[in-house]
């Protein structure tokens, strides 16, 4: 399994961090594997989260899709 095939399952069940991709998935270039991702159709969406020691990350998450009928 490739760290974008990881990423993405990993998206579909939360968000997730630089920290997060390192720890559990040896992923130094999050933000490179979410470009390849989006490059491939993937809509994800990025928001800026500050941490408890006052420093900012980007958090990654799938957006939902609106079932319309």
């Amino acid at each position: 399994m490739t760290q974008n095939d990881m990423i993405l399952e990993a998206l579909t069940h939360a968000p997730i961090t630089p920290l997060r991709a390192l720890e559990q998935y040896g992923c130094f270039r999050l933000a490179a594997r979410i470009a390849e991702l989006r490059a491939m159709g993937h809509d994800i969406e990025t928001k800026k989260i500050k941490l408890l020691n006052g420093k900012t990350v980007a958090q990654y998450a799938l957006k939902e899709k609106n079932n319309v009928l």
